[in-house]
């Protein structure tokens, strides 16, 4: 059954009010872990740890709709995002570092990361979770069908990489 983005808002409501509830009972966020380049430190967090509280910032085009379906994807996970409509996408790519090749429709920050288009959440946990040393972020470069926000009626899917940067632009794959 489709859900509609009013009853996508009342249970974005509904999990910020639970989760601003549960900052309120613990007092504190997770301490920062960071790891070497590509290496992981998975014994140190837990697998969803970051997410419930984890702010982002979601830049976009104004006239982009897969963008808000991605963001609505985040809300869902448990992210808090804040939407922001940009009409200057390629100022703000070069502000944050994203290498040209990796380029898609949507930036966003999350963590000290950037998460640079159609990036499974999946890969977004990992990222937070892991905190690789020297990493700047991961995208999914262009737009492609099947990828988070890019689903397609009839469940058609383009294969795709989630790619991660460094600072100097260094890409590899990261899954």
């Amino acid at each position: 059954m489709p859900v509609s983005l009013n009853d996508l808002a009342r249970r974005n409501i509904v999990l910020g009010g639970l989760a601003m509830g549960g900052l309120a009972l613990a007092g504190c966020s997770p301490e920062e872990r960071r790891g070497s380049f590509g290496g992981t430190n998975t014994a140190m967090a837990g697998p969803d740890e970051g997410r419930k509280t984890a702010a982002m910032t979601v830049y976009r085009d104004p006239s982009c709709g897969c963008c808000e379906a991605w963001a609505a994807i985040a809300r869902n996970a448990g992210y808090q995002v804040a939407l922001l409509d940009d009409a200057n996408m390629a100022s703000v790519k070069r502000r944050l570092g994203v290498p040209a090749q990796l380029s898609s429709c949507h930036t966003a920050v999350v963590g000290n990361f950037v998460v640079e288009g159609h990036v499974p959440l999946a890969q977004v946990d990992r990222l937070l979770r892991e905190r690789p040393d020297g990493v700047r972020g991961i995208a999914v470069p262009g737009m492609p069908i099947g990828s988070p926000g890019m689903e397609s009626p009839d469940g058609a899917k383009d294969p795709f990489q989630v790619f991660v940067f460094d600072r100097e632009g260094r890409t590899s794959v990261f899954a």
